[in-house]
């Protein structure tokens, strides 16, 4: 697979598939994180000289209504602040005004076009990567780089569509992502997983994937629950996956020294903030009762499994997150891997976001949720593949 230094960017047309996929509300940027993320790539083609040309998605496209609500142009006025230079967004994804001001760029010159899920409004274009999108975009450049890891699971016209057809490679983040990644299909042992999160199926694949090469694998958040069930404890009202109980039960027997569960948890009758909580021990929970977080003892026992990793992938929060009283679990135990210098990975979306304070001090944050995913699963991700 080139790399992007490999190429001669000097004068070319440069498009860049980039991941501007922020949360917006009323028209303001409330994250900017994956915007900062694609600064090191569009900063090593601007000193080259090249006309860059943007593309991203935002959110989900199905109907007229979603076309305002993510519109990019609030990301174009960011990444303007950003760069501290202009860029120009052309608020179409093709037509004449993009090609005439895509053909009148300069070296160094910024164009971000709109959303390219606009695209999916009629035929889903974009995301059923439609050959002829995929080859008129193609035709806007000279070269393709690809920084967009969190599309990097799909085969979209603006990543699959465009490196079949021009000659391409990954971004800098593209690579970060994947240096991190890679370090996990031969790993330093003690080699350790944690997964929390809700649901037991989203993480089968990667459960059986993983449980073959990792000493340990944690389990907490809502997910946990299922896992006890299946082992014959009385879960209450807590979230229960019953579609996965068998595949529960059967890897419990299979690897039962590889799995590690909680042993006691934070119990409560609502699924809100306002009610009170108790801690109690797995066994004794009631069935009008949910858990909605591991307790202290269980925080003693995951640190004890850790004490001597040395590297650990961690997908899903332990607890409710979103809710103060219910992130301690994993507050507590991102700070034990931090003050303890444990190389951690933490695999994308809700687990970087429960852990904004520790996302510098960890080995690395990725950026793209289901692309690492389906990664830990051994999945071939179609928006790399390509570019080899």
């Amino acid at each position: 697979m080139k790399n992007i230094k490999d190429l001669n960017l000097e004068n070319k047309k440069v498009i860049i598939r980039c991941d501007f996929n922020v949360p917006i509300k009323e028209g303001k940027i409330i994250d900017d994180t994956r915007i900062v993320a694609s600064l090191q790539t569009i900063n090593y083609c601007l000193e080259h000289h090249a006309k860059i040309i943007l593309m991203s998605h935002l959110g989900r496209v199905k109907e007229e209504s979603d076309l305002a609500k993510n519109d990019l142009a609030p990301v174009a006025v960011r990444l303007a602040e950003l760069l501290n230079r202009p860029v120009k967004f052309i608020p179409q994804t093709r037509g004449s005004a993009l090609e005439e001001a895509i053909a009148t760029m300069n070296p160094q010159d910024i164009i971000l076009m709109q959303n390219t899920r606009y695209e999916d409004l009629e035929g889903k274009k974009e995301s059923s990567n439609d050959e002829e999108l995929g080859k008129y975009w193609a035709s806007l450049g000279d070269i393709f780089i690809n920084d967009a890891f969190g599309t990097a699971h799909r085969a979209h016209a603006s990543n699959v569509g465009i490196a079949t057809h021009l000659p391409s490679a990954p971004g800098f983040l593209i690579e970060k992502e994947l240096t991190a990644l890679n370090s996990l299909n031969d790993p330093e042992h003690p080699f350790i997983v944690i997964l929390g999160g809700a649901k037991v199926s989203d993480k089968i694949g990667v459960i059986a994937n993983l449980v073959k090469k990792a000493d340990k694998i944690i389990i907490g958040g809502g997910m946990a629950f299922t896992f006890l069930k299946a082992q014959g404890y009385e879960t209450g009202t807590s979230l229960i996956d019953s579609d996965s109980l068998e595949f529960c039960t059967n890897i419990l027997k299979e690897y039962a020294n590889k799995i590690i569960l909680p042993i006691d948890v934070a119990i409560t009758t609502e699924f809100t903030e306002k009610e009170e909580y108790k801690v109690k021990p797995i066994n004794d929970i009631l069935q009008n009762e949910m858990g909605l977080d591991i307790g202290p003892k269980t925080l003693e026992l995951f640190e004890e499994n850790l004490k001597d990793a040395k590297i650990v992938v961690w997908n899903g929060p332990l607890g409710v997150y979103e809710f103060s009283k219910y992130k301690v679990g994993t507050d507590k135990l991102l700070a034990y891997l931090v003050n303890n210098n444990i190389k951690t990975i933490l695999g994308g979306g809700d687990i970087v976001a429960a852990a904004n304070n520790y996302k510098e001090q960890v080995y690395h944050a990725s950026t793209g949720g289901g692309a690492t995913l389906e990664y830990l699963e051994g999945k071939i991700l179609p928006g790399i593949e390509v570019l080899k």
